[in-house]
Order: C-alpha cells, then structure tokens, then sequence
C-alpha cells in the first residue's frame, strides 16, 4: 500500500488513550503509545493504517499553531494597538481565532489574523489591511464589479469564455537544497474537462518534465532528477476557459427533475472525508423534509452553507480529520471544507457530485480554490461555489450569491477533478496535501517535504475575454 492511502483508514479513530494526550496537546506521549500499538503483530490493519496517518498528522500539529496567547495578541496590536485581551477572547469563542492544546498550553493558528482580515471587512478596515482576491472583496468593490458583469454576460449571452495563460513553479528552500539529492517535483496543469479547452503546455523547464494525460484525476507535470545546484522548475501553460450560464431557477421553475430518473455514478462515500455518518444523514433529511426534486435538494444544502456558515482560513488539510461533518458541526470553513460538506450532503441525498480545483485566475489575481460539480436529469452536470455564496453574503450581494448555485464564473483553472486522487508518476512518500493538488509538491529520496520545506509561485501572464 502506498503511504498516502493510509489516509483513507482515519474514520476508524484513535483508541482512548492515545485521544485523550492528543488531545491535551501531549505529542511525544501519543505518538509513543502509537508506536507501541504498532509494533504489535496482532494489530488489525485498519487500525494500523489509522494509526499510521495519525502518527504522521500528530508530528506536524504544531507547524500550524505556533503562537502563545501573548504572541497572537501581538500580533494583531501591530496592526490595531488598542485590540483588548476581552476582544481576542470574544473571537476565540466565537470559533474565529482556532487554537489546539500542547502540552496543555493553548497555541493560537499562524494564519489566524489574516483569516479575520478575510472574513470580517470591519476587522479588515480597522487594521487597515486588505487582502487581495475577488473573495475578499467587499460592497462596491472593484472585485464585485468583475464578477457580476461576468455573470452578467453569461446570462445575455449564455456563456462567457478567457484566453488564460499562467506561470507556475516550485522550488526546493535554500536551507532544505543538498548538493547532488535526489528530488520528484509535481506542478499542477489543467485537466481536460467540460469548461476547458485549447489546453497548451507551452513551456516545461526543465525540459525534461513528464506531462499527464489530459484526463488525469489530478493532472501534473513531474520531474524526477538529481540536484546538483538548487534551481526552480516550473511550467507555463494557457487554455480557454468556458463558462456557461445555467438559470437554476428557470430549471426549478419547470420542474423537471423531479419527474426524472436520477443516476447513481457519484453518489458513494470516500473515506475518511465524505462520509454519510448518522448526524450527515439526519443533516440532509432535516435540510430536505418533503422535497422530491433534487435541484432544489441541492439548493437547500447550498444555502445552508452559503447563509449560515462563516468563512475562516483552515490549517493544512493534512492535519484535518471529518472535515464534512466537521464543517457541519463547527459552521466554519475555506472553499474546500465548504466544498466537501456540499458535496457530502448531495451524495448523501443521491445527487451525484464531483470534486473540482485548482486555480482562480484573474487578470490581477491567481489563489488556490476548490469547488464541486452536481449532476441533475436532464440539465447534466451544474457547479456550485459555496466559498464564493458566503462571499457574497458578505458583500451583501444576494443575486451574486444566487449565481454561484449552477454557475462559476470563467476565471478559473481546473487541474483535479477527483478528490484523494493518485498522481500519474505517484509520489512514494508523505504529501503536503494528501488529498489535493493545486501549488505543487517536492519528495527527496527519504522523504516528501512538507510546505514550510519548498517555495511556491503562480502568476497569471495572460487572461483575456473572448467575444
């Protein structure tokens, strides 16, 4: 078994002991209680495999959590010097600034300040800070503007199509780089699927990169070399990306769906994130009590999400665990963890529906985004993007909302149309990401580094509307 798919057993959970010093936050004493487990040979191999990501998962928990109390209220006093003790603690319990145990002690999330920039645009202009992306955008921003006049188009002329062209690379730390150490790179590419098309790999340095099959669950470009002197390897690509415009609304107006016969391709679980655990199925039972057509089934579970949860920036996915029902529990979330609730609720309700990511890339703009595919007879496959709904909600902007149930906009790459997916050329070690793929991933010969271990650049070179 290849060590990622290890990752596929975490449902089966930690035995008490080894939970409860997780739990307070005592590394060292639960990874040896793990080893012990291990090394006995009447262990049953789910919980081997468990045991096996969780150990791994527990020696990275702190890279996410480095702040003490004192140092995160620093942090933000940088920025706002009158931020109070009262204010910080407000938000801690109102489940915007996370935090873990170790060693008993709370540690504060590194990202947790830019998260509150992101998800609260008061908290944003009283620390006079903004971030960049459509999603962070608030009322009568130029980055609503864009999308609406997108959405605009596709509704006038039924689609919208851009020319994109973008720069990406990787590459190893200074710190990190050997003399002569063996190394397999992974850039994500896009994939063939229904919005994209004239794919062009235009330029692989080195040029000695294998490219994918267009049809790829995750598509990438691989290098497996020795370095003799640190460098970086990156990828230029363009391709057009098309947005067609569905009018969910119309669709449920006529009724359609409901007289139709629904497939059943995309509707399992995929341990150990999409789940159909018994508070998912009483979930989606309670969203849809006394609906039979499944649009507006998939409707209900977007506006769930889109109008009651609210957006935060998530530790690296490695460390998560039940990130549907999680999402659902906790109503927080990034545009992954909202995609995969959405996409757990359809399955669970016998809608088909697909994982989506990659990139969001405008002319000014290009971030790593996720978002989900739902299939409704007779209209076919359709989009939802719940992170871009609740940015809506924060814009205050309801007809945007509305529009990102059906549709996405054309400012997009779509590299991974499969969640949990093995590369082509499979890495042999740990991932950073062991369940998506849109930055890029670096392994040595011993070991797959982790994100703090190689740098990451994505640039858009070119993103023009086509008439």
């Amino acid at each position: 078994m290849k060590v990622n798919e290890n990752f596929r057993y975490l449902h089966v959970g930690l035995p008490d002991d080894i939970l409860q010093r997780k739990l307070y936050g005592d590394v060292e004493g639960a990874v040896s209680l793990i080893d012990k487990r291990l090394a006995k040979d009447a262990l049953p191999d789910p919980l081997r495999q468990c045991l096996t990501a969780q150990r791994e998962m527990l020696l990275r928990r702190s890279e996410d959590y480095p702040y003490t109390k004192e140092e995160a209220l620093a942090v933000v006093r940088e920025h706002i010097s009158d931020f109070s003790e009262e204010e910080f603690e407000e938000r801690v319990d109102a489940g915007k600034i996370g935090w873990i145990y170790l060693n008993g002690e709370r540690r504060f999330f590194g990202r947790f300040f830019q998260s509150m920039c992101k998800s609260e645009p008061a908290f944003a202009v009283r620390a006079g800070v903004r971030l960049p992306g459509v999603e962070s955008a608030g009322k009568g921003t130029a980055g609503e503007g864009r999308l609406d006049r997108s959405a605009r188009l596709m509704r006038e002329r039924g689609s919208i199509s851009s020319r994109i062209r973008i720069r990406a690379g990787v590459r190893v730390k200074d710190e990190v780089f050997e003399p002569g150490m063996f190394v397999r790179v992974h850039l994500p590419i896009p994939a063939a699927c229904e919005q994209q098309s004239e794919i062009v790999i235009e330029k692989v340095f080195p040029p000695e990169g294998i490219t994918a099959p267009e049809d790829a669950p995750q598509r990438t470009v691989c290098w497996e070399t020795h370095l003799r002197e640190n460098r970086e390897f990156y990828v230029e690509y363009s391709y057009v990306h098309t947005a067609r415009y569905h009018d969910a609304d119309k669709m449920q107006e006529e009724g359609l769906a409901a007289a139709c016969a629904q497939p059943d391709f995309f509707t399992g679980e995929e341990p150990p994130h999409i789940l159909f655990t018994p508070y998912i199925r009483e979930l989606a039972a309670e969203l849809t009590d006394g609906v039979t057509d499944p649009l507006e089934k998939a409707r209900r579970f977007y506006d769930f999400i889109t109008l009651h949860m609210k957006y935060t920036f998530m530790p690296a996915y490695f460390g998560l665990e039940q990130i549907a029902e999680s999402c659902a529990r906790n109503f927080t979330g990034d545009c992954g963890v909202f995609a995969l609730l959405f996409l757990t609720l359809c399955r669970c309700a016998g809608i088909p529906a697909c994982w989506q990511s990659g990139l969001t890339a405008e002319p000014d703009f290009c971030g790593a985004h996720d978002w989900v595919r739902f299939y409704v007879e007779p209209y076919g496959w359709l989009y939802a993007d719940p992170s871009y709904g609740t940015a809506a909600v924060r814009a205050e902007n309801e007809e945007r909302r509305r529009f990102y149930f059906g549709n996405l906009d054309a400012y997009r790459m779509a590299a991974n149309n499969a969640f949990q997916a093995p590369f082509t050329i499979d890495k042999e070690h740990w991932r950073a990401d062991p369940y998506d793929n849109q930055l890029g991933e670096i392994e040595t010969a011993d070991r797959g580094l982790r994100y703090g271990e190689f740098e990451r650049s994505k640039e858009v070179l070119l993103c023009e509307e086509l008439e």
